[in-house]
């Protein structure tokens, strides 16, 4: 099947993000040895420190609290929750950076879509660049930055699709442009056109909402996850780790499967 790029314009739209309090670290761990841990990352908790004066927490302050000498092994977007792997030394470090330099790292993510798309193994390479001011990004032939994802459906619904995304190369909101190229951007991020989705759009009956109140949508953020990372251990075992679907992520899918598959 052929697909018809179509190129949009960046535009973004206020959103309420909350960074959450008191995260304890040890809940987040879904792996751990004597040189790797693993955590399935909340969503709004940012990877590193951010530059502003209330910064709240971040993985790495909170990875560093339980292990002095703990690296981030690569870096997931504010808003994205998922596996999020994370070196304890120096050379557990530098075993996955390879890794992901060679590209020989598999990440996996789900996304649920705007729009019934049929993916089977599609693929979209096209070039990425920043825009001037580091918040997005942009296709540009001339100057981006080479970029690759695969596409699969996983399920259809009948406004929607749950998609697996597995990119290849590991550029900044990779994923979340090309679907918005394939005209399918993700639910609930208007940068990239993707636009919220809500329960009385699910539902076929009639939806009633308590008067002088306004509906809020089933999710307050990009619905992507990163669902698993297959790497290797130093010992040379290879190891495929899944995060659980966060509960804002769980009711999403949850309720298209309730109303409309």
């Amino acid at each position: 099947m052929d697909y018809e790029f179509e190129f949009q314009e960046f535009q973004e739209t206020p959103k309420i993000k909350t960074t959450p309090r008191n995260v304890v670290f040890e809940d987040l761990i879904i792996f751990e040895n004597n040189d790797y841990i693993v955590i399935n990352k909340p969503p709004f908790l940012a990877s590193l420190d951010e530059r502003t004066q209330d910064k709240h927490q971040s993985i790495l302050r909170l990875a560093k609290g339980y292990s002095d000498d703990a690296q981030l092994c690569h870096r997931l977007d504010k808003e994205t929750s998922g596996v999020l792997a994370i070196a304890k030394n120096p050379a557990a470090y530098r075993n996955l950076a390879m890794q992901f330099e060679n590209r020989e790292v598999t990440k996996r993510y789900h996304a649920v879509v705007n729009g019934v798309h049929d993916f089977d193994s599609v693929s979209v390479f096209l070039p990425i660049a920043q825009l001037k001011d580091g918040t997005a990004v942009r296709i540009d032939r001339e100057k981006g930055k080479i970029a690759e994802t695969i596409f699969f459906t996983l399920k259809a619904y009948r406004y929607h699709t749950l998609v697996e995304c597995i990119p290849i190369t590991g550029r900044m909101h990779q994923i979340r442009v090309h679907l918005q190229c394939l005209k399918a951007p993700i639910v609930c991020d208007p940068t990239y056109g993707g636009d919220d989705i809500f329960l009385s759009q699910l539902k076929s009956k009639k939806f009633n909402l308590k008067k002088g109140t306004e509906e809020l949508p089933l999710i307050k953020r990009v619905a992507l996850h990163a669902h698993s990372l297959t790497f290797r251990l130093l010992n040379g075992e290879v190891v495929k780790i899944e995060a659980p679907y966060p509960k804002d992520f769980d009711v999403l899918v949850k309720q298209l499967d309730k109303f409309t598959a």
